[in-house]
């Protein structure tokens, strides 16, 4: 899977900052990423912190860029930058508070064009990833929301086997224009690996079989994306064994061009996305990557707190890759 992504990246020379420096996830990860060639870190905090923490737990980081949020020499041209982008909202001790952030702070980094990418929340939350990059780097044109999708990925004796799914971590309760949006990034995002998408928008119902205001929602957001010209096949509203089973499919879908042979699902809500994805990571023995962020002006990606540092270094990748 990430063959091709790694070959790519040795070629671009790719910038990305970690916010969390010390964490010995993070420097495994950077560390390995250097060593290999791959992209080039940037860690934040104290560089005397970094290099004892990596000294501890036995990773190099001797030729890594290390950034003190505290101590950079940058920060009246970043301060007056980001009271620029937060006009009205914050002002300069606002700012400068702010930047004294991680978070804050690496998102301005990449917003300056310092950096090209962004990794965080290892031991903080989504929203703390999120939150900046909506106030800094922004949405980009035409994206009127941010969303998020996971890559279900597993090796089997006949290849690969991969899915998208969307979104499983920020939005609650997408309406039917912002379901439409999702399925737009969703297979914009497919398409990075490799998956020719094959959209199915998820519901209880397969193509009227059941009814309610979920139902509707998206059933109407299949239809509104049925009439754009999308280079992509689309349908809903599904239920998933017939959006994934070709034998389901020939009795509950006979006429969709997509039905049982779905690899990109849309979900109805967050709770179905969440609770589906885990399941297929779980049960079904698949590696789960993400979230990845969508509709953003630049790859700013969320880590779990509860993950390891093999994933940080495959996260790292792929956030480099959708540049």
């Amino acid at each position: 899977m990430f063959e091709n992504m790694v070959d790519a990246l040795k070629a671009q020379k790719r910038k990305i900052v970690f916010t969390e420096g010390t964490d010995p996830r993070i420097l495994e990860a950077a560390s390995r990423l250097f060593k290999d060639g791959v992209l080039t870190p940037v860690l934040l905090g104290n560089p005397g912190e970094i290099d004892a923490a990596a000294r501890e737990y036995g990773w190099p980081v001797d030729g890594i860029e290390k950034i003190d949020p505290l101590n950079y020499e940058g920060s009246d041209e970043m301060a007056a930058k980001m009271v620029e982008l937060r006009k009205g909202k914050m002002d300069e001790a606002a700012c400068r508070a702010a930047l004294e952030k991680a978070n804050y702070f690496g998102t301005m980094l990449v917003k300056m064009g310092k950096a090209d990418c962004l990794l965080g929340g290892a031991t903080y939350s989504t929203a703390d990833t999120v939150r900046p990059a909506l106030q800094l780097i922004k949405a980009r044109p035409g994206s009127k929301i941010v969303s998020s999708c996971f890559i279900l990925y597993r090796q089997t004796e006949s290849g690969n086997e991969m899915y998208a799914m969307a979104d499983c971590a920020i939005n609650v309760d997408p309406n039917e224009d912002e379901l439409v949006e999702i399925a737009l990034e969703t297979a914009r995002t497919a398409r990075t690996f490799s998956i020719n998408p094959n959209v199915a928008l998820l519901s209880y119902s397969t193509l009227g079989s059941g009814k309610g205001e979920s139902v509707d929602k998206v059933r109407g957001a299949a239809e509104k994306l049925k009439v754009m010209d999308l280079d992509f096949p689309v349908d809903g509203e599904l239920q998933f064994d017939a959006a994934f089973s070709p034998t389901v499919a020939k009795v509950k879908a006979p006429g969709s061009q997509i039905a049982g042979h779905a690899n990109t699902f849309i979900f109805p809500n967050i709770d179905a996305g969440n609770i589906g994805y885990k399941i297929a990571q779980r049960l079904g023995g698949f590696e789960a990557f993400g979230p990845i962020l969508q509709g953003l002006n630049a790859p700013i990606n969320d880590l779990s707190r509860g993950c390891n540092a093999d994933e940080v270094y495959k996260m790292s990748i792929i956030t480099a890759a959708l540049i």
